[in-house]
């Protein structure tokens, strides 16, 4: 795993070299974590850049009570958009997404160990996912799609009982809307992704289903450059042929930083708090979003 160790260095460097380039560009009079919510799309010649990571662990199920052994599943997710077109309407650009999982009571931070112990963990590069931004509204350039189509790089998904990624074509479309209140203090941004998974329900648990999840996020901005957020969302898997149904919610929050005039950094935290057949654990986030 020395490959995805110097990759992630070089991913660092890349968004660090990139923003100093960018810091020769005129002041603005909102900053990008203000103004580039995921509702909005990059102009003509821009990108947009962010790589994601979230780390969720569990000790507790809704298959069992009392304390399990802890699993822990890490998803290291890069997205890369420019814009096309004049009028700020079309993004196109790929998604990759990269996972580490450890089971059998193995610390949650052992993720980032790598070793191969295939009794209690894999790791690998698990999808790759073409997609497009639009704004299918003219008048409504605070709403927004976003299609994407996850092509598995996964020959089986759990190994020695080792689950790594689903192994199932998914076509995923996030549907994005933003408020903004008089006086650029608070500001409302909603998601609705819907996810469907198909192929032979033989091969991937969630084939012949379709999971939605809406979520709602509050933003308050003490100043342009730091904002501070609540969220809720609600995930649903609705059994299209699957035989397996799912549901979950989760409350959490966040902030977010503005560090140069195309860095910022984001930091996020959730809490499972019900669901059925389903882990109730919680996530730790971190995100590097750069416009360029």
């Amino acid at each position: 795993m020395k490959l995805f160790k110097h990759g992630i260095l070089s991913i660092a460097l890349f968004f660090v070299a990139a923003t100093a380039i960018a810091q020769d560009d005129k002041d603005q009079q909102k900053s990008n974590i203000q103004t580039f919510t995921p509702s909005k799309l990059v102009g003509k010649g821009q990108w947009d850049l962010k790589w994601f990571n979230n780390l969720y662990t569990q000790t507790e199920s809704t298959f069992s009570e009392g304390r399990e052994p802890r699993q822990t599943f890490f998803t290291s997710t890069l997205e890369v958009y420019t814009g096309v077109g004049e009028n700020k309407r079309w993004n196109v650009g790929a998604i990759l997404e990269f996972r580490s999982n450890v089971v059998a009571d193995r610390g949650a931070l052992e993720v980032f160990q790598f070793d191969g112990d295939d009794t209690t963990a894999r790791s690998g590069l698990t999808s790759i996912a073409p997609s497009v931004k639009f704004v299918p509204f003219a008048s409504l350039s605070n709403f927004s799609i976003q299609s994407s189509f996850f092509i598995p790089l996964v020959d089986n998904e759990t190994e020695n009982g080792v689950f790594l990624d689903q192994n199932g074509f998914i076509w995923q479309n996030r549907f994005f809307y933003d408020y903004t209140f008089p006086g650029d203090k608070w500001q409302l941004f909603s998601e609705i992704n819907s996810e469907l998974n198909f192929g032979d329900k033989d091969e991937s648990f969630a084939n012949n289903s379709l999971r939605l999840t809406p979520g709602i996020f509050l933003s308050y901005f003490p100043s342009s450059k730091f904002t501070i957020l609540a969220l809720a969302q609600h995930s649903q898997l609705i059994d299209l042929g699957s035989d397996f149904e799912q549901d979950f919610t989760a409350l959490g929050g966040g902030l977010k930083y503005q560090l140069t005039k195309a860095l910022n950094i984001e930091f996020l935290y959730t809490n499972f708090v019900r669901g059925n057949d389903t882990g109730l654990g919680e996530t730790f986030n971190i995100g590097l979003r750069a416009i360029l």
